[in-house]
């Protein structure tokens, strides 16, 4: 994919997003006016306003993307026929969607405790997925918009990065390696005792 496409594809992708949300917004204003949500949803604590979701919301959206497309010339690098968005790419984008849909639609319907475990799951997929990646953060933020404004699901969403980052390049290949010892060391014991049998 030339560089001329990936940035049609970011600016297509960004105007939709904000269409999305000012369009939320707009709606909002002439139905009983934009909401605000206090954070940690404490009232004593300061609110912020939905309108910022209209800045920040596209701002996320094209700076993730332009991640996505470092990422991707990178991988090309060298290539001599280099590939565009892969299927992964959009699998993390799609999963980190629903996810965030799920989790909101859960919490809006007073199952407050299974947006907690889903939390606590996706530190465990941390293990097998990488997580920390752009797609998978603008989905969740997506996702999460409608429920809970930009603002938080930005800020639980970079937090969740941040600890999927190191969970899955920090403690997986520590877990990996334990266990390949572990097997070898049991491949070698079975062995020596296969030796051991056949001598007598």
């Amino acid at each position: 994919m030339k560089d001329q496409l990936f940035v049609k594809t970011r600016l297509y992708f960004t105007g939709i997003v904000t269409i999305a949300i000012w369009s939320l917004l707009i709606w909002n204003h002439y139905h009983g006016g934009v909401p605000s949500h206090h954070v940690l949803a404490r009232e004593d604590l300061p609110s912020i306003s939905n309108w910022w979701g209209g800045i920040l919301i596209p701002l996320i959206t094209w700076f993730l993307l332009s991640r996505i497309q470092k990422r991707i010339i990178l991988n090309n690098a060298g290539k001599s026929e280099p590939s565009g968005f892969s299927k992964n790419i959009l699998y993390g984008f799609a999963g980190a969607l629903f996810f965030g849909i799920l989790l909101s639609a859960f919490f809006s319907l007073g199952y407050t405790d299974i947006p907690g475990y889903m939390l606590l799951g996706l530190l465990l997929l941390a293990l097998f997925f990488p997580i920390y990646r752009a797609e998978c953060l603008l989905g969740f933020v997506i996702g999460m918009t409608y429920t809970f404004a930009p603002v938080l699901p930005t800020g639980i969403g970079f937090i969740l990065v941040l600890i999927g980052l190191v969970i899955h390049l920090g403690v997986r290949p520590i877990i990996i390696y334990i266990t390949s010892m572990i097997g070898s060391l049991a491949t070698s014991n079975e062995f020596k005792t296969d030796r051991f049998t056949k001598s007598e």
